[in-house]
């Protein structure tokens, strides 16, 4: 690995822990404060962040289009509600995926610098992490908000890459989903993807990653 990789980044929900359960749970929890029907799964809508996820949560439990939720009225009530329930609920159920913290610990030890990069709001990205004890492990973090920009835009690792002053072909982006493919295509990094994440229902191998790997002890 040293000899090949001096930074690796890392995608957060669906990759380094299992976080679907307990956004389902934020979800539905302010569903019933204002008298919706729940949903029973949120899996094909996390990747674009969670108030995104909301939205489209919203649309489908009222069968109408994501754009009409996006102008009503009643959004800005209803995702605050949901910033308080998802709070609560942050590492409540989530889990992380097998060999996480052996992994980001071995390759700290060989001295590579390691960072997520995520499009979930830094409010919720630190309490996730802080929940599972990954923050000492990382060296840096970018949430949807950090910058201007969120994935599949290249921003947050080009910004890690300057960062750390490393160079592309030393760099190397571990995803779940077509997005983080195309995030690390468009900064022009190598990118592995894990099969057992949230990729919109869809087979991570058709995203054409350079690897897919089964876990991520395989980055060892």
């Amino acid at each position: 690995m040293p000899a090949s990789f001096d930074l690796v980044m890392f995608d957060l929900d669906g990759t380094l822990i299992a976080t679907a359960p307990e956004i389902c749970d934020a979800v539905n929890d302010t569903l019933r404060r204002f008298e919706m029907p729940e949903v029973t799964q949120v899996n094909d809508w996390i990747g674009q962040g969670t108030h995104e996820l909301l939205i489209q949560a919203l649309a489908y439990v009222g069968g109408v289009a994501v754009a009409d939720v996006r102008a009503s009225s009643t959004l800005a009530a209803i995702a605050a509600e949901f910033d308080v329930h998802y709070q609560t609920r942050c590492g409540t159920r989530s889990q992380l995926y097998p060999r996480v913290p052996e992994t980001l610990t071995a390759l700290r030890g060989q001295g590579i610098k390691l960072a997520v990069v995520t499009n979930k709001e830094a409010r919720y990205t630190r309490t996730v992490l802080d929940a599972h004890q990954l923050m000492p492990l990382l060296d840096w973090v970018i949430s949807g908000d950090s910058l201007p920009t969120k994935k599949p835009h290249p921003g947050g690792i080009l910004a890690c890459l300057e960062k750390f002053g490393v160079a592309n072909d030393r760099a190397l982006f571990v995803g779940d989903s077509s997005i983080d493919v195309a995030t690390a295509r468009n900064a022009g990094v190598q990118v592995w993807a894990l099969p057992y994440g949230y990729n919109m229902g869809q087979d991570i191998a058709a995203s054409l990653p350079d690897r897919v790997i089964s876990d991520c002890s395989a980055l060892l």
